[in-house]
């Protein structure tokens, strides 16, 4: 794994020769050695086609190539910090909570409403998430930002976890998500607790919460 949590607002990554990472742009805080950051007009991996589908599923961030041999600070805007490691799964987050990501892990977008149909386009609108998301796959690490800390939940197939969609964070493994409603009379007329919509996944893996109902 190429980060190491220095606290929670920071990582520092090591930078080796014939590898790259991709990280925020503007997320560099200090580094040490022969490190060069270039802007990656394609926003990261996967050629000119991917960087297309990515604008058009409005999940492209700007990103920068980072490569050559030293080690990096990173952070960004004070957020809290959590590393993944993925090991052949595949991660869903959304591209602005993306701080670096390790170069050899595939970088994709997915129609979330292909996860639950016609909800799950709902979810993409009362989530505030869209109706795509980015999806990295293989073998490494990613660090993505979260507000006030973020607790990993295990998903097993006989217990699905549900999750307040402004608190969801991210998820990885072999799950399926889909939005469920606990909408009532009390809810119509604006005497409902307030969880009206939640976030059910179920399946193996596990699910990223934050410790907050803000946005990035």
């Amino acid at each position: 794994m190429p980060f190491t949590e220095i606290n929670s607002k920071m990582i520092e990554a090591t930078v080796m020769p014939g590898q790259r990472l991709f990280s925020q742009r503007g997320a560099m805080l200090a580094y040490k050695g022969e490190v060069s950051f270039t802007p990656n007009m394609q926003g990261g991996q996967g050629g000119i086609m991917s960087m297309i589908g990515r604008r058009v599923a409005n999940e492209a961030t700007p990103l920068m190539t980072v490569e050559g041999s030293g080690t990096v600070l990173f952070g960004h805007g004070g957020h809290h910090i959590q590393v993944i490691s993925l090991t052949g799964d595949t991660l869903c987050v959304e591209a602005d909570r993306l701080l670096a990501f390790d170069g050899t892990l595939q970088q994709g977008t997915m129609f979330m409403g292909s996860q639950g149909g016609v909800m799950g386009m709902v979810r993409g609108q009362v989530t505030g998430q869209g109706l795509f998301t980015t999806t990295l796959k293989g073998h490494g690490a990613v660090a993505v930002m979260a507000h006030g800390g973020v607790i990993e939940v295990p998903i097993t197939p006989q217990r699905p976890v549900h999750v307040d969609p402004q608190a969801y964070v991210a998820h990885h493994g072999d799950v399926r998500n889909k939005l469920s409603t606990a909408l009532g009379w009390r809810d119509m007329v604006g005497r409902g607790s307030g969880e009206a919509f939640q976030l059910e996944l179920s399946g193996s893996g596990a699910v990223y919460v934050q410790a907050s109902e803000e946005k990035l």
